[in-house]
């Protein structure tokens, strides 16, 4: 029933499963270029959402984050980066969000 109310979420989620199991990277690395990819890309803050998770579980950091966008920034240029920093911004505060609301839920409960 879970996959039947949530289909596109757990179709990106089967994908991003299977990129990682496709990859030659390792997993850290692979995320480290869907980052900076997302912000060549000028992606919208879900899909920064929808990564974060598979890249806190393989380790990347928000010094990792930051040194990708530093890094990709002479490429992508400033008004991406400036975008890419204020998406990650939202995601995270939606995450935090969710997870207080979860916590609150359980204290509850």
């Amino acid at each position: 029933m879970a996959e039947e109310e949530t289909p596109v979420l757990d179709a990106l989620a089967d994908i991003t499963a299977v990129s990682l199991e496709r990859s030659t990277l390792e997993p850290r690395e692979l995320m480290l270029a869907r980052i900076a990819a997302l912000a060549a890309v000028d992606a919208p803050a879900g899909s920064y959402l929808l990564n974060a998770g598979t890249a806190m579980d393989v380790g990347i950091t928000l010094e990792d984050v930051q040194g990708i966008l530093i890094a990709v920034a002479p490429v992508v240029g400033t008004p991406r980066i400036v975008a890419a920093a204020g998406n990650l911004a939202s995601a995270l505060g939606f995450a935090i969000a969710v997870a207080e609301a979860e916590l609150e839920a359980e204290a509850e409960g």
